[in-house]
């Protein structure tokens, strides 16, 4: 059983939704027709902004709703997180649509405090893992990755992913804890970061990658591309068997 997944690093329109998703749905037209899943960055409609009072409300409805046309054209599935407005709160919201148009949703767990995101987005509590084509998948958001504890394999998922907007001074923390989240847990994990300049001056160089359940690399890149890489379950299953260290975790439970 295999998973194909298609990364897509890309600069991000500062603050225009529309733009963005045009930009991405020309990027789309140019995938194969096998792909499974699509990952884009974290709030990859407007970048990495702290005044989501800025965007009209209905953007999240209109962009959710565009993601779950386009998984349904090209019977695949699409992750990605964007600025969403929900009963008076902004949200760093990641959603994992399906080609069906039903959907999970992951709500930030780690606000990023150093550039105050914890003043203006609404923290999630709530870890999701989702079931796709045989594959137990966990989505996070970027500054998620410094916390192992939260994402601990304690569900047992096969894939780890990680969508961000990492800056460029800290991307070697980026590529030293996407590795180990891997080995530590694993499982697939696969970190998708946007690159170029945002409107603030943070420079971001990409490092989108993929590494399997022994931290080997699988894919890699510093440009706007996509990156392609092929899951396998038996890859996981094999390696598991062999080598059964999730059996010596410690346990715990997170209040």
């Amino acid at each position: 059983m295999e998973l194909k997944v298609a990364l897509i690093q890309s600069v991000l329109h500062w603050e225009n939704p529309k733009a963005n998703r045009d930009m991405f749905m020309e990027k789309f037209d140019r995938l194969p027709e096998d792909v499974d899943v699509i990952v884009l960055p974290e709030m990859f409609t407007t970048g990495f902004t702290m005044k989501p009072e800025q965007i009209d409300p209905s953007e999240g409805e209109r962009t959710l709703q565009w993601m779950k046309d386009c998984a349904s054209e090209r019977s695949t599935a699409i992750c990605g997180s964007l600025v969403f407005s929900e009963k008076g709160h902004y949200f760093n919201r990641l959603f994992f649509v399906f080609p069906n148009g039903k959907y999970v949703q992951y709500d930030k767990k780690h606000a990023f405090t150093l550039a105050g995101e914890d003043k203006v987005y609404t923290a999630g509590h709530k870890k999701e893992v989702l079931e796709y084509k045989g594959f137990s998948i966990c989505p996070l958001i970027c500054y998620d990755l410094r916390f192992p504890v939260w994402a601990r394999n304690l569900e047992d998922y096969d894939i780890l992913i990680f969508v961000a907007n990492w800056p460029k001074p800290r991307i070697n923390a980026w590529d030293t804890l996407l590795k180990a989240r891997a080995i530590e847990n694993m499982a697939y994990c696969i970190g998708v970061n946007r690159i170029g300049l945002d409107s603030l001056g943070h420079e971001y160089s990409g490092h989108s990658a993929v590494y399997n359940v022994l931290g080997d690399r699988l894919a890699y890149s510093e440009g706007e591309e996509v990156i392609y890489a092929t899951l396998s379950k038996e890859h996981i299953e094999d390696n598991r068997a062999k080598l059964r260290f999730l059996e010596d975790r410690d346990t715990f439970n997170l209040i």
